[in-house]
């Protein structure tokens, strides 16, 4: 009995070491077979890790460079989120000649901007956010305008230029408010703050946190904004406000798995309670952080954390305030450049953490047996093909089944929502009939699974041409923007009002080839997932 009890141990903890890093073996194996089971295998591992929300499938006659495509754009994502920025940047790197479609190119420019940033090379961050910015101008889409005027803003703050980023996050205001998206105005503003809260002017930062906190509040977001009206509070000297509201924040924060986060929540208290004279309070949380930020070997907040701690302790134990002076001195000497590290370290903090991440990584891969793996995995690759073909047809059917939703929604848009831009101008009968044919022909080309402008031009009997000058005058909109808000709008309504589809059949519906396109899509537009956006209507309606 014993005997057996070890085997299976010694099997167990083989499974656990092998199941250590399933996202480097699927990649790895990717590398050296580069077919589609193996790029489905690698997809899977995503999704196990809770990093896609559906699986992405490819079939055995997709081309290569589709393939090594998706797989490296993905792989550039998940080391972006594992914190292994070096590889990040060098798969996107590696994707970015084979994407042809110009929002799936943005993505990889956003990625590689704020992958330089991390890296601390601020020249390139920008010259890649401005290439994506470019790109999403040219779509006319004011969500991801405003989002890659953000990520420029940010870089800016990162690279201790705020005077430079104030035009770009102004610039950013003013397009999002055309698009009612207040998780987006929300980061914005939050964003805004930061940057005069840089710049010295904490009266001008102190409107714009105010404003992100009342966009924010209820939301998981709100923890950071009120993390951000803490550092504005202590900018103005209003020390006991800042702690109040610390109070609240750090509780939170060390529920969380965002160390980083709480590190300079601890930091920021530490400096509220020290500026009120209360230094053993202070030390307290100054030793906390310290700790945290030699952990992760952040040399800059260590810095702060270091020098607070030789402030507090300097009357309570002069040899422990020596010793922190000491280690203060060596990291100072150390930072490559102090004011960048410190805007670096702000963005990664808080512009670049905009929600809390609840996930642990080390309890997922813990679950998980690599020797099973092997056997599910080429289960699922069978399985998968001959489900996604009995998806597609009742993605059909469900089409069918929602045409009375769909008629509705034309009603809709023709009666109260053709876009805000075009209610704005006093219309004549002819205009007002020609969008609501755009709207019914899109429609009815999303529904067929397969949109464009130059389609949709050709569905209207004009040239592209023709059909984007009309258009953009009455709207303001190009045609491909004008598309992409019905697509997003009929993802809403679908997400809101048919609970039974899940997530994959909601992107058919909505005309998107692939799950993972769709969801970046959707929270490019939201600022949130379309799970995400599920779960916040399902505690919505449990109020």
């Amino acid at each position: 009995m014993i005997k057996r009890i070890l085997i299976i141990t010694a099997l167990l903890l083989t499974g656990l070491a092998l199941a250590a890093e399933p996202f480097d073996e699927r990649l790895a194996a990717f590398s050296e077979k580069e077919d589609a089971a193996s790029a489905n295998a690698f997809f899977q591992t995503l999704l196990d890790e809770e990093f896609l929300d559906e699986p992405l499938v490819f079939g055995p006659d997709t081309p290569l460079d589709r393939l090594r495509e998706q797989v490296w754009y993905w792989a550039g994502e998940y080391f972006y989120d594992r914190a292994e920025y070096q590889q990040s940047k060098e798969f996107t790197l590696k994707a970015m000649p084979l994407i042809t479609d110009e929002t799936e190119k943005a993505d990889a420019l956003s990625l590689l901007s704020l992958t330089n940033v991390r890296l601390g090379n601020y020249d390139d961050a920008l010259m890649y956010a401005k290439e994506c910015y470019a790109l999403d101008d040219a779509n006319g889409d004011p969500d991801r305008i405003s989002s890659s005027l953000n990520t420029i803003a940010g870089i800016c703050l990162a690279a201790n230029r705020p005077q430079e980023g104030e035009s770009y996050i102004l610039k950013a205001l003013d397009v999002v408010k055309k698009t009612g998206n207040t998780a987006r105005e929300a980061v914005l503003e939050g964003m805004a703050s930061e940057i005069y809260h840089a710049m010295g002017d904490d009266a001008q930062a102190l409107e714009h946190i105010d404003k992100a906190c009342r966009l924010d509040e209820g939301t998981p977001r709100a923890i950071i904004r009120q993390t951000q009206k803490a550092s504005v509070l202590l900018g103005l000297h209003r020390w006991s406000e800042a702690e109040e509201i610390l109070g609240g924040v750090l509780p939170v924060l060390r529920a969380s798995p965002d160390r980083h986060s709480l590190g300079i929540a601890c930091n920021k208290m530490g400096m509220a309670l020290l500026s009120q004279d209360r230094d053993e309070e202070a030390a307290r949380y100054y030793s906390e952080a310290a700790e945290i930020f030699s952990e992760m070997g952040d040399i800059y907040n260590e810095v702060h954390a270091r020098r607070g701690l030789y402030e507090a302790l300097w009357t309570l134990d002069p040899d422990e305030a020596k010793r922190n002076l000491d280690r203060f001195d060596y990291l100072k000497d150390s930072l490559y450049s102090i004011s960048s590290a410190e805007m670096l370290a702000k963005y990664n903090a808080e512009f670049g953490a905009d929600e809390l991440r609840a996930e642990s990584r080390a309890e997922r891969q813990g679950r998980r047996l690599a020797t099973l793996l092997v056997v599910i995995l080429a289960i699922l690759c069978t399985v998968i093909a001959l489900v996604m073909g009995a998806r597609h047809r009742r993605q059909a059917r469900i089409n069918r089944q929602l045409s009375a939703d769909i008629e509705d929604l034309r009603e809709k848009y023709r009666r109260l929502e053709l876009l805000p831009a075009a209610e704005e101008k006093a219309m004549n009968e002819a205009d007002r009939l020609f969008l609501e044919r755009v709207v019914g022909a899109a429609n009815d080309l999303i529904a067929e699974g397969s949109i464009d402008a130059t389609t949709l031009s050709s569905r209207l009997g004009l040239s592209p041409f023709q059909f984007r000058q009309r258009l953009t005058d009455l709207t303001g909109e190009t045609p491909q923007a004008f598309v992409q808000t019905l697509r997003m709008r009929r993802a809403q309504y679908l997400l809101e009002k048919h609970h039974e589809l899940n997530i994959s059949e909601i992107a058919i519906l909505c005309a998107y080839s692939d799950t993972p396109n769709f969801t970046r899509a959707f929270k490019a537009k939201f600022g949130m997932t379309p799970t995400q956006y599920q779960e916040q209507l399902k505690a919505a309606s449990a109020r």
